[in-house]
């Protein structure tokens, strides 16, 4: 058997043997909420208790690196270095998880104790992200089990603050770029299209986050002795929300409306299967004369993800002093990202809503990024996953959501490819977070055929 193919058969008994399960339940047990603020040390149990000791295992030299500019994150970087003349990848992943929601899960699931039900395997940070870097380590160890060497050089870099917007990150990187260094970077995070097909995107659409309120008094009134003569705000706001896009959700703001939905993105946007969900989607929603492949990949939405008016648990008789919404625009290249709040305020201003005020969230936004589609990585990362599938790769510009690739493509200026290991259903933010068993199976050994490739590869 050639290397790639007992490196295969190394990756199919240790997940088939159910190791790879129990090295998933070990890392999912560690809370590493990183929303909630604990302290750094907290969350750096989850490097030293199970991270490095795989990674020493491997070969890699390991350095826990402080955020020293926001405080708010932890970095670990891990290098193997082989050989001046092999190439560099520089992989990542986040071991910081959203709130477990403990509550919320169905009956018989728990976030921090891995369930496995329904060929899937349950619980926080399975599918984001601790689940989808473990698999590529896992590749890595596969193809080192074999040939006792990766036959190109390995760094890695993980934080724990992805999911309160990677404070620090781009800092980190603008600073450390000569041991970032690197030919390309290849990572898995987010959903492929389907469950049963590879996914490769190079970028992901831009997210920012900002809440819009009027505060009109610091009480509420008797609606019966003011109602008529006492604006009311949540009315108001609602108006305001309702100008920034149709009845379909179709934007009203020019600037907020993208110009980089080229022919040659649409072309490559036709060729795709519509999300995977895991539920019904709404055809007549978003842009009217876009696919809904195009209005996901390839344009802007605007969301409201929360609001708040008066006592909603429990509504009195009064017109409310305030109301607020928390929205976010997910955006594409070609946005300009310094004038989307600008613009929104010369849209409210000139419908003569100057009572409502724009707050910028605290998480920093994430900027929009995308790869040339001709890269020949890219090409190379393409063939090799559709050789060890058997299927035609999904190939997307960018992903739907947002992740801080520019820190790796704008920062350190690399080609940056991501094959994730989840699907668009797998509930990452919310109850009932799972990777399902296939998809994990099918990505270890995608993954360390790829690497067993890259090994051997004299043509990238």
């Amino acid at each position: 058997m050639t290397v790639k193919q007992k490196a295969i058969v190394y990756a199919s008994k240790y997940f088939d043997d159910g190791l790879f399960q129990e090295d998933l339940a070990d890392i999912v047990a560690l809370k590493t909420e990183s929303q909630k603020k604990v302290p750094l040390d907290e969350l750096q149990k989850y490097y030293d208790d199970n991270i490095i000791p795989i990674l020493l295992k491997l070969g890699f030299t390991c350095k826990i690196m402080k955020d020293s500019i926001t405080n708010n994150n932890v970095f670990l970087f891990a290098e193997r270095f082989e050989n001046d003349e092999f190439k560099t990848i520089l992989t990542y992943g986040h071991g910081d998880v959203v709130l477990g929601q403990k509550n919320s899960w169905e009956s018989g699931l728990s976030p921090y104790k891995l369930t496995v039900k329904n060929n899937r395997f349950y619980g926080r940070g399975t599918a984001d992200n601790k689940g989808q870097h473990l698999i590529n380590i896992k590749a890595l160890e596969s193809l080192l089990s074999t040939n006792k060497k990766l036959g190109f050089n390995c760094k890695i870099l993980f934080e724990m603050g992805e999911e309160i917007g990677s404070p620090g990150l781009k800092e980190f990187c603008k600073n450390n770029k000569k041991i970032l260094k690197a030919d390309v970077f290849i990572a898995s995070d987010g959903p492929r299209i389907s469950q049963s097909t590879p996914t490769i995107f190079t970028g992901s659409r831009g997210g920012i986050n900002f809440d819009l309120s009027i505060n009109l008094r610091n009480s509420a009134h008797h609606s019966g002795n003011f109602g008529g003569i006492l604006k009311d705000p949540s009315i108001i706001l609602a108006h305001a929300l309702a100008s920034i896009t149709d009845a379909r959700g179709q934007i009203n703001i020019p600037e907020w409306r993208p110009n980089s939905l080229t022919h040659d993105i649409k072309e490559i946007l036709s060729k795709l299967p519509l999300v995977d969900a895991g539920f019904q989607l709404d055809q007549d929603w978003g842009e009217k004369d876009l696919t809904m492949s195009e209005r996901v990949f390839g344009w802007n939405s605007f969301a409201v993800l929360a609001m708040t008016s008066g006592e909603p648990e429990a509504p009195l008789n009064a017109i409310a002093g305030n109301a607020r919404a928390t929205c976010q625009l997910r955006f594409v290249v070609g946005t300009n990202v310094k004038n989307i709040l600008p613009a929104l305020r010369k849209h409210l201003d000139k419908l003569e809503f100057n009572d409502v005020k724009i707050t910028q969230s605290k998480m920093n936004p994430f900027p929009a990024t995308r790869l040339d589609m001709n890269n020949s990585w890219l090409s190379f990362i393409k063939k090799s996953l559709e050789i060890s599938s058997g299927k035609k790769i999904d190939l997307l510009p960018n992903l739907g959501g947002s992740l801080p690739n520019d820190s790796f493509s704008e920062v350190l200026n690399l080609p940056t490819i991501w094959i994730p290991h989840s699907y668009a259903g797998c509930c990452q933010h919310s109850a009932n977070e799972h990777m399902p068993i296939d998809i994990a199976r099918q990505g270890l050994l995608c993954m360390t055929a790829l690497f067993a490739d890259i090994s051997t590869s004299k043509y990238i």
